[in-house]
């Protein structure tokens, strides 16, 4: 049962990871040098796309590890912290699928 609950998030977190990365590319498309928005609406733009790529190269590591996690799931070493060897707690799995350590190793 348990299992089944995790694979379910995971797959509903790659669902949204997905669209996010879609939105991501939308937002860090180049921005035309002859576009008459004006010098400070263009550095705004394009701090804008920096921080669209930053968060686009967040989601593109973060669909990574979720796809990585699902195909461990049916392995004994799904669930275990790579750190301690101990068992991650179910709850923190499914807040955070793509964790791969406890929150104590985490931290």
């Amino acid at each position: 049962m348990e299992k089944d609950e995790i694979k379910l998030k995971i797959d509903e977190e790659i669902s949204k990871t997905s669209v996010l990365i879609e939105e991501y590319k939308e937002l860090t498309k180049p921005i035309s040098p002859d576009c008459a928005i004006g010098r400070i609406s263009r550095m705004d733009a394009i701090n804008n796309k920096c921080v669209a790529e930053a968060s686009l190269r967040q989601a593109e590591n973060k669909l990574n590890s979720l796809h990585r996690v699902l195909s461990q799931i049916d392995t004994d070493d799904f669930g275990v912290c790579l750190k301690c060897k101990q068992q991650i707690p179910l709850g923190r799995i499914l807040i955070r699928p793509q964790s791969l350590l406890c929150v104590n190793c985490a931290q």
